[in-house]
């Protein structure tokens, strides 16, 4: 980002305001599902009647039970995970910081109704700071993110919000005056933080260290000590975070990692592994021996190639920023950030809907076409409705063929909007605020100011 380049106050106070009132409504979104009559757990009696025919459905609800959650256990200490792949003990499937923030949500509730509203007097903070952010380093084009349909169905789908803060301002921070070393450590420690709430921002940094690397790349100089300076940071911070619970409790803190490798790709994963990859395996007829062996064979594939597509796609992204670097003087640590999570989203044997919040502020920080952008959001709508609308189809024993259409369409249409903003993303300009400038006969907005 251009450095002590800003929007106003007022402006990034208004982009705020309106984050505040989607959220809001994303909350009263979600707490159609949440309420009185309650059964002896807590859980809400309609929750599992309507959650997916309304599309309330969170997984803030969901998960209040069968992760000790209900019982207020200290997360991870004192866990596991049992061969069948269930959590036990108090440990939940993501990383440490994550799960501090569940066992905190939870501690003065006592039914998922409670769970839900506490977790969203913790989350919504974060998505404000993010608008705030975006709003004074963009300007208005941070309404992307404020306004956004996905932040009314997201917000409080999952706990998202604190990771996308920390990845935002990682990018705000480097856009500050400070000594350029001072700035990347700041950012590591950031995206450090945000790997112990989701994993995906520590690939960031490695685009981080580079842009330190070559940070004097006219002169032919590169700056060794300041990119192993990121690199240290940012390991320093994961260790700091983590190795307390892996030393109390291991088994719990290692569980959390191992349940996601043994996640099956199925119909809650959403991607084209299961909607594309899946019918290479398959054979019409077969007996159920043959196709639970297809099965077998199409999850170990899946198992090998999804991770290896993931690494390749970070190196590719890395090359290309390199590339680019003779091109923009600098080495695009933003730009490649944005490719490398774009390759995640495409390779990753899983895709949430509520992920669209991580690639959300990269429409906002970089020179994104508006078409691509809105019909990204527009698919988006059509996959984080329609998945659930299939699986209240699939409930009620109903013709579910035009809800499942809808899936599969919404699917390969995101597939091929991101292996679009592939391109997009590694060739775009970083945004600035807009500005208005006198002439000598009118006043009018300028189009935004891209820097060289």
């Amino acid at each position: 980002m251009e450095t002590g380049r800003r929007a106003s106050p007022l402006v990034a106070a208004s982009v705020t305001l309106v984050a505040l009132v989607t959220m809001a409504l994303g909350y009263l979104n979600k707490a159609r599902c949440a309420g009185p009559p309650f059964d002896a757990a807590g859980r809400s009696e309609a929750f599992d009647r309507i959650k997916d025919a309304t599309v309330c459905y969170s997984d803030i609800q969901f998960l209040w039970l069968d992760r000790g959650i209900d019982q207020h256990l200290f997360p991870y200490v004192g866990g596991a995970i049992a061969p069948d792949g269930t959590l036990t003990g108090g440990t939940v499937e993501y990383p440490v910081l994550s799960g501090l923030l569940m066992w905190l949500g939870a501690l003065g509730s006592h039914t998922d109704a409670e769970f839900l509203a506490w977790s969203a007097v913790l989350l919504a903070p974060f998505g404000a700071v993010t608008a705030w952010m975006l709003g004074r380093l963009t300007g208005r084009v941070a309404l992307i993110w404020s306004a956004s349909p996905a932040l009314v169905l997201y917000a409080f789908h999952n706990w998202e919000l604190p990771v996308v803060a920390t990845t935002v301002g990682a990018v705000a921070v480097m856009a500050t005056r400070l000594p350029l070393r001072v700035r990347a450590v700041v950012a590591a420690v950031l995206l450090g933080i945000g790997f112990c709430l989701k994993l995906y921002p520590g690939a960031f940094v490695l685009p981080l260290a580079a842009h330190v690397l070559y940070a004097n790349a006219s002169t032919g100089r590169r700056d060794v000590r300041g990119a192993l300076g990121v690199l240290a940071a940012a390991g320093a911070t994961v260790g700091a975070i983590n190795v307390p619970f892996a030393v109390v409790g291991f088994d719990g803190w290692r569980a959390s990692f191992a349940f996601q490798g043994l996640r099956r790709v199925d119909i809650t994963t959403n991607s084209v592994w299961y909607w594309g990859v899946r019918y290479l395996f398959e054979t019409p007829g077969a007996t159920p021996e043959v196709s639970t062996a297809a099965d077998a064979a199409f999850q170990s594939a899946v198992d090998l190639l999804s991770p290896v597509l993931v690494l390749l796609s970070f190196a590719g992204a890395l090359w290309f920023g390199r590339r680019r670097l003779a091109v923009v003087g600098t080495y695009p640590w933003v730009q490649t950030s944005a490719v490398m999570l774009t390759g995640f989203l495409l390779f990753h044997k899983v895709h949430s809907p509520q992920y669209t919040l991580w690639i959300l502020p990269f429409f906002v920080l970089l020179r994104v076409p508006w078409q691509v952008v809105g019909a990204y959001l527009m698919t988006d709508v059509v996959v984080g409705v329609g998945v659930f609308r299939w699986f209240a189809a699939l409930a009620a024993g109903t013709d579910a063929s035009a809800e499942e259409s809808l899936v599969v369409l919404g699917v390969w249409a995101r597939t091929a909007l991101l292996l679009v903003l592939l391109v997009v993303f590694a060739r775009a300009a970083v945004r600035t605020p807009t500005t208005r400038r006198a002439r000598p006969t009118a006043r009018r907005l300028e189009s935004e100011e891209v820097p060289a």
